[in-house]
């Protein structure tokens, strides 16, 4: 509610990023080549990559990330984390990745493909010590093969069911990092219509060269990223597949970083390798791979833009017309010219008044209402221009709802009883200029969109119990909207508020009832 766009630019894309949505078997049953594998996945927090790593996968599974449906620019990768083909690095190279990606609309897939067996429950310690032997490349060579057919059913899977997830089969990629680097690096050579990668993004792969076959003369475009510092040794192998790339006149991009070492994903280590990722996305932006498929809808980039354009604005009129006195002078002057109505109703509030008008119409068809709410508005700003858009059109009631600005801080902190007082000055204030008055309770609120952790919902009650006391002392009407709406988390449903704070035409309807009978009542009182 802080500004009037924000319920359509960043309450949907603040995006509120989806956690893991589902878990999907690549095979129906036991994986081609690895049937009689008997062990158990597992996982492990303490080891030596000091992150979480799965081991023992026998049943390959692509965990789903999806975007915001808002955003989705209808663009999908599988990512294959990495760890020497024995762990994955599930969080740092995996679901912490797919998070990121889907703020940008990115619908991704983090792929547990078939490791090789670990015999104790420290598979990190395993792997240590096997990675310091000389035939570590053999020990690993049987697994490989499984592993890339993992990755190749992936891609297969998700260009199937692409309608399914609101992708475009022509906008299915695969990344992945170090092992899981070989995977997507693999992916870019012999493949067929059903399991070829649309875009390619190896990060410190490691490319064997049995991998490097014939560039494919229709290979997708690939991004390069590593570390000229990689303890593993691996910075050439990525400078080798873009050499392909490039003598094949294939697009490419690399970034070989002069520090980082091998493992970054998306781990912090105050370098330049923090952003790598920002630099993939400009990469997939460049390929004009965020931009939606859907033309009604927008990338999360032009979102952006929007909303800087939109702030920008506002903090120019905030500045200048702190309480938006300009905002209804015209109709004002207007109202003030003919006869006063003793009927006539302004409607004095926030961005719920604000959007009233639009979302349900015939509310106020026909009828002497004045919208006269602003979004974004606290109740402070509402007692500065209470004079000039409720007094001065000598109305016969106005309706005063707000609060929930406040709550919110869109102006910084204020006590409940600073809230409370203004609402009371300007009933106080209409009482005194002979206009009756409607109170209304603030809208339950379980949670702002744009504003998360502020727990507004006991803050509310609060807040209400002390206006219905006030009207009752000052027999005012008190429109008791927070009983009638809220529901059992002390918030609005999603059938009566899509983002739990602005109403829907169906919650405007149960309002609308609400305050006329309380106006009614109001008008009738002497």
């Amino acid at each position: 509610m802080k500004l009037k766009l924000i319920g359509t630019l960043l309450l949907l894309s603040a995006f509120g990023v989806q956690a893991q949505q589902k878990v999907i078997q690549l095979y129906p049953g036991a994986a081609p080549g690895s049937e009689n594998w008997t062990w158990t996945e597992g996982e492990s927090d303490n080891n030596a990559f000091n992150t979480k790593v799965v081991y023992n996968v026998t049943h390959p599974s692509l965990s789903v990330f999806l975007p915001d449906s808002a955003i989705n620019t209808g663009t999908a990768v599988v990512i294959c984390p990495g760890g020497g083909f024995h762990t994955l690095s599930i969080n740092s190279e995996g679901y912490d990745v797919a998070k990121w990606l889907n703020k940008q609309g990115v619908t991704c897939f983090v792929l547990k493909y078939r490791l090789a067996h670990s015999l104790t429950n420290d598979p990190v310690k395993e792997l240590m010590g096997k990675m310091s032997q000389k035939d570590f490349p053999k020990q690993i060579g049987p697994i490989i093969p499984l592993a890339v057919a993992d990755a190749r059913a992936a891609l297969a899977y998700v260009r199937e069911h692409a309608t399914e997830y609101h992708l475009s089969p022509q906008r299915i990629g695969i990344m992945g990092f170090s092992a899981g680097g070989t995977l997507a690096g693999a992916a870019a050579f012999n493949y067929t219509a059903a399991n070829k990668p649309d875009f390619d993004a190896p990060v410190y792969a490691y490319v064997p060269p049995e991998l490097l076959s014939k560039v494919p003369d229709d290979a997708p475009p690939m991004f390069i990223a590593a570390a000229t510092d990689d303890q593993l040794g691996l910075a050439p192998h990525s400078v080798e597949l873009y050499n392909k790339w490039l003598t094949s006149k294939h697009s490419a991009e690399l970034h070989m970083y002069a520090k980082g070492g091998h493992g970054f994903g998306m781990r912090k280590q105050n370098l330049p390798t923090d952003n790598w990722i920002e630099r993939f996305n400009d990469w997939l932006e460049l390929k004009g791979l965020l931009k939606p498929v859907d033309p009604q809808l927008k990338s999360a980039k032009e979102r952006t833009e929007q909303w800087e354009a939109y702030h920008k604005q506002w903090e120019d009129s905030f500045h200048k017309d702190w309480a938006n006195m300009g905002r209804f002078k015209a109709d004002n002057d207007k109202i003030k010219a003919s006869a006063p109505n003793p009927k006539s109703v302004v409607y004095m509030g926030d961005s719920i008044t604000d959007f009233w008008l639009n979302r349900d119409s015939t509310f106020w068809s026909g009828k002497p209402y004045y919208d006269r709410g602003i979004s974004g508005q606290t109740t402070t700003q509402m007692l500065v221009r209470f004079r000039e858009d409720v007094i001065d059109l000598k109305p016969g009631a106005v309706v005063i709802l707000a609060g929930v600005n406040d709550i919110a801080q869109n102006n910084g902190p204020i006590a409940i009883e600073d809230i409370f007082g203004n609402i009371q000055s300007m009933a106080l204030l209409a009482k005194a200029a002979n206009i009756k008055v409607v109170l209304c309770s603030v809208l339950p609120a379980y949670a702002f969109p744009w504003r998360p952790g502020m727990e507004p919902a006991q803050k509310v009650i609060q807040l209400n119990a002390m206006i219905k006391a006030f009207a009752d002392a000052n027999k005012m009407v008190y429109v008791d909207y927070h009983s009638a709406m809220a529901d059992e988390r002390k918030g609005l449903p999603k059938n009566l508020a899509a983002d739990g704070v602005h109403p829907t035409v169906e919650g405007y309807r149960i309002m609308g009832p609400l305050v006329e009978k309380g106006i009614a009542e109001a008008l009738k009182r002497k």
